[in-house]
C-alpha cells in the first residue's frame, strides 16, 4: 500500500514535491489556498482549505486515504492546528517544537545562542530606548525585524534611528509580533547550507552554496560556493548539523547564512542568519544538479526512508529566479529560450504574474562558471521580458 503524505501549503515548494512523490509511489495531499494555487494544477489530490483551521487540517490528514504524516511547504501553522494532528496519532515533520525556532526569531536566537551557534549580535525590543541603545552601541545602524511573519524581505528593515520602526513597537504592544534588533554585519557574501534528517537521526547535506539576494529576494545561487575556505566550508556545515540535532529537526532544513571576514588575514567564519524548515529557494538547484533532488530528500526523511545521495552531478551548477515579467504569459517566451539554450533547463510555476513575484526559475550545469551564469541570466531575462 502506498505512503501517503500530506502537505499544508500549495506554493511552488508543495508543487516541486510532485514529480519526486510519483517517482518513489508516494501519495501527495496538498492543502492548497485556491483551486488556482501553484500545487493545485499539478497534484490531484489538493483540497481547498486554510493553514490555521484545525477543521481543514484535520480534513487533509484524515483522507481518505489517511495520511501517514503531515509536513509543510511553509511554516505559518499554528501550534494549536498541529497539536490536534499530534492528538490523532499522526506524525508531524517537523515537529512543533521544531517548527516554533523557524515561526520566531527571538526563539530562535535565543536556542542558537543556547547551542553555541554562531549568530549576530541582538537584542529584543521593547521600546523605543532599547532600540535607541543598540544602536548607539553599534555604530548608528542596525536591521530590525518582526519576530513572526516575515520572509523575502518583508518584516526586515535597515534602520538608523526608532522613529523608523515606532508602527512595529506600537503593533507589538498592542499583541502584534514582537520586535529584535540586529547588528548589520559587514559580509563577505551569504552563504546556504541545506540538509536533511531522518526521524532515526540520519543526516545528509549538500555542498554550501552562495545566494544572491536582490531587494531582500534569492535572485540567485551558486552550487558549490566559489573559492569557499575549506575550513569556512566545515564551520558552515557543522553550524547547521548543530542547529538540525539542537532542534530535532526532521526533513530539510535551509540554514542561511553570513560568511564574515576574519582579522589580521585569519580564516573568516560565518554567522547564521535565518532557519528554514522544509525545502527552500536556496536548493531549488539540486533539482537538476544533484544526485537527489531536496524534495525527494524532504518525502524520504518525513517518511523515514534512507536518505539519498546529496552529491552534486557536475562541477557546477547555476539557479537564477523568474522574478516577474512583462510577457502576458510566461510560456510565451518558451520558444526563444530553448531555441537559444537547449540545454537550459527551466521551471515554470502557473502562477499569476505580479512584478517581482516568483514565477519560476532555469538552472545550468557545467564546467564553465562564468559561462553558466551567463546562460542562466539570459534565460531568466528571456522569461522576464528583458532579453
Amino acid at each position: 500500500m502506498t505512503s501517503v503524505v500530506a502537505v499544508v501549503g500549495g506554493g511552488q515548494l508543495a508543487r516541486m514535491m510532485a514529480p519526486a512523490a510519483t517517482a518513489l509511489g508516494v501519495h501527495l495531499r496538498v492543502l492548497v489556498e485556491a483551486p488556482d494555487a501553484a500545487a493545485a494544477r499539478v497534484v490531484p489530490d489538493a483540497p481547498v482549505g486554510h493553514a490555521s483551521s484545525p477543521d481543514d487540517v484535520a480534513r487533509l490528514v484524515a483522507g481518505p486515504p489517511a495520511a501517514d504524516v503531515l509536513t509543510f511547504e511553509h511554516e505559518h501553522v499554528p501550534a494549536d492546528v498541529l497539536a490536534r494532528v499530534l492528538a490523532d496519532g499522526v506524525p508531524v515533520r517537523p515537529a512543533p517544537e521544531a517548527l516554533r525556532h523557524a515561526q520566531d526569531k527571538v526563539v530562535m536566537r535565543r536556542r542558537l545562542a543556547g547551542l553555541g551557534v554562531p549568530v549576530p549580535r541582538w537584542a529584543p525590543v521593547a521600546e523605543v530606548a532599547d532600540l535607541e541603545r543598540f544602536l548607539a552601541e553599534g555604530g548608528g545602524t542596525a536591521v530590525v525585524k518582526t519576530a513572526r511573519g516575515g520572509y523575502d524581505g518583508k518584516g526586515v528593515r535597515v534602520v538608523t534611528g526608532a522613529d523608523e520602526v515606532v508602527d512595529w513597537l506600537a503593533a507589538a504592544a498592542d499583541g502584534g509580533p514582537d520586535v529584535l534588533v540586529e547588528e548589520r554585519v559587514p559580509f563577505v557574501r551569504e552563504l546556504a547550507v541545506l540538509l536533511a534528517r531522518r526521524p532515526s537521526g540520519e543526516v545528509r547535506c549538500w555542498p554550501v552554496v552562495e545566494t544572491v539576494q536582490r531587494d531582500g529576494v534569492c535572485a540567485e545561487v551558486v552550487a558549490p560556493a566559489p573559492g569557499l575556505d575549506p575550513a569556512v566550508a566545515r564551520a558552515a556545515v557543522d553550524a547547521a548539523v548543530r542547529v538540525a540535532e539542537g532542534l530535532d529537526v526532521t526533513g530539510v532544513l535551509a540554514v542561511e547564512m553570513f560568511e564574515v571576514a576574519g582579522a589580521d588575514g585569519a580564516p573568516g567564519g560565518v554567522l547564521v542568519n535565518e532557519l528554514a524548515m522544509r525545502p527552500h529557494n536556496s536548493g531549488h538547484w539540486t533539482i537538476d544538479g544533484a544526485v537527489t533532488s531536496q524534495f525527494e530528500q524532504h518525502l524520504r526523511a518525513v517518511l523515514d526512508l534512507p536518505l539519498g545521495d546529496p552529491s552534486a552531478r557536475d562541477p557546477w551548477t547555476v539557479m537564477v529566479n523568474v522574478l516577474g515579467s512583462t510577457h502576458e504569459r510566461l510560456i510565451d517566451a518558451l520558444p526563444a529560450v530553448l531555441a537559444a539554450d537547449p540545454g537550459v533547463r527551466v521551471h515554470l510555476y502557473g502562477k499569476q504574474i505580479r512584478p517581482g513575484r516568483k514565477l519560476g526559475h532555469v538552472t545550468v550545469t557545467g564546467e564553465d562558471l562564468d559561462a553558466l551564469r551567463a546562460r542562466a541570466r539570459a534565460a531568466a531575462a528571456r522569461l522576464q521580458g528583458a532579453g
